[in-house]
């Protein structure tokens, strides 16, 4: 007899619990609800604005995935909250759980911070060519994480955004246009004004290389076995490599036939005597 008023007191417990708890219960349901509605019309609408806007497509679906993490956060907290769980004690455990995990994936964060950092600030973006960390390649990819360079031997170089984000990088594509720089050296017997001649004209002769800006050349250094000269000029981003390859063979080729001596490095070896 005694259980059966043990059990049937613990039943009543539980049936006072459940209809006190009831309200709560039903309240946690409604807003779970209604928030999980707000939450996928704020996404339509942040996907509307987007569209309205040129920015990065990556930027575009990392903001979006944030947005919606976060708004499903706060929901979840206040639907806990509203069973009765403390609010206080909920982002005890969520701060010290955020915390741990941090510390577990320090660098996953900071290249995370990074890639964050470049979609904001665009410093260089998709079809690009770039040199970063020791890398030279058209920019193939931009995530979270890493970017893809597409090198010239066609292979993918993979570099965490953390890096990328925290050193030095040079865009080549920033500007329509870039300068080259060639040094070429001549003999001390050849003539000087012969071979800045002769530089100018196969400037002149490659329709790709700018007349405006002119190119030029001078005597950039007056080395110990050579005279140094340097000629720089201008060429549209498209066509630069094809210029600079025509040019580097030219000056070969007319030095040759103006007899302009290009000095090279000699090794006498002289037999001794047995």
């Amino acid at each position: 007899m005694e259980e059966i008023m043990n059990y049937q007191e613990h039943v009543d417990k539980a049936i006072k619990w459940f209809w006190d708890a009831l309200p709560n219960l039903l309240l946690a349901i409604l807003l779970l609800v209604v928030g999980t509605y707000i939450i996928r019309v704020i996404n339509k609408l942040i996907r509307k604005f987007f569209a309205k806007k040129d920015y990065d497509p990556s930027l575009e679906t990392f903001l979006q995935s944030l947005i919606s993490i976060a708004l499903k956060i706060l929901l979840f907290v206040l639907v806990i909250t509203q069973l009765g769980v403390q609010s206080s004690s909920l982002v005890a455990i969520i701060g010290a759980a955020g915390l741990a995990v941090g510390l577990a994936l320090q660098g996953s964060l900071a290249n995370f911070a990074g890639g964050v950092l470049i979609l904001l600030f665009k410093p260089f973006k998709v079809g690009d060519f770039i040199s970063a960390q020791g890398v030279d390649g058209t920019v193939k990819e931009i995530s979270i994480f890493t970017t893809k360079l597409k090198t010239f031997g066609n292979q993918i170089a993979i570099i965490p955004n953390g890096q990328l984000s925290n050193n030095n990088i040079i865009n080549y594509n920033a500007e329509d246009s870039r300068r080259d720089k060639i040094d070429v050296g001549i003999g001390y017997d050849s003539n000087i004004k012969k071979a800045k001649d002769i530089l100018l004209q196969i400037c002149n002769d490659q329709k790709d290389i700018y007349k405006d800006p002119a190119p030029e050349v001078y005597v950039g250094e007056l080395a110990d076995s050579s005279v140094n000269l340097t000629l720089r000029f201008w060429a549209h981003n498209d066509t630069f490599w094809k210029a600079h390859f025509y040019v580097m063979e030219e000056i070969k080729y007319r030095f040759d036939a103006e007899g302009i001596e290009i000095p090279f490095p000699q090794r006498v070896v002289h037999q001794g005597k047995e």
